[in-house]
């Protein structure tokens, strides 16, 4: 995670917390002259539409007091979702055996996109069974990672 990331996670998580949800994670991102917030929560009871618009309130009153994104900005609250992206180590562990799809920062043996499941984590790497390779994946070396749905 850059340190925007890391900033922006540590102003609003303590306040999704009190609201009773825990921060999954955050996108930022700039399209042109348009920026988005996307801000993940999550629930045991699940996240609705509600939720996403007592957070976002919150989020925004924060936001707006403390002002760290330079400029314009979208800010969207959303549960994770089926397709929920993976941010933390923690993340990977909770999800161990699920079938995943990833993207490396930089080629591993040639390839960047992998699609396999979670066998485990040590210590800061993700153990990704591949059929029958398996590949320990750094953490920090994890560009982008989504649970694949299986139904």
């Amino acid at each position: 995670m850059s340190k925007q990331h890391d900033a922006l996670s540590e102003l609003i998580e303590p306040t999704i917390d009190s609201l009773g949800f825990e921060l999954w994670g955050i996108e930022f991102f700039t399209q042109g002259k348009h920026s988005k917030l996307r801000v993940f929560i999550e629930s045991d009871a699940g996240i609705s539409l509600e939720n996403c618009e007592q957070v976002s309130r919150q989020v925004s009153s924060i936001l707006d007091v403390e002002d760290p994104i330079a400029g314009e900005y979208t800010l969207e609250v959303s549960s994770p979702g089926l397709d929920r992206r993976l941010f933390k180590l923690d993340h990977f562990q909770r999800f161990i055996g699920s079938k995943v799809s990833l993207k490396l920062r930089i080629p591993f043996e040639g390839k960047r996109k992998f699609v396999g499941r979670i066998n485990g984590v040590e210590e800061d790497e993700v153990v990704l069974q591949v059929d029958e390779h398996e590949y320990l994946l750094p953490i920090t070396s994890i560009e982008k990672a989504n649970i694949v749905p299986e139904f």
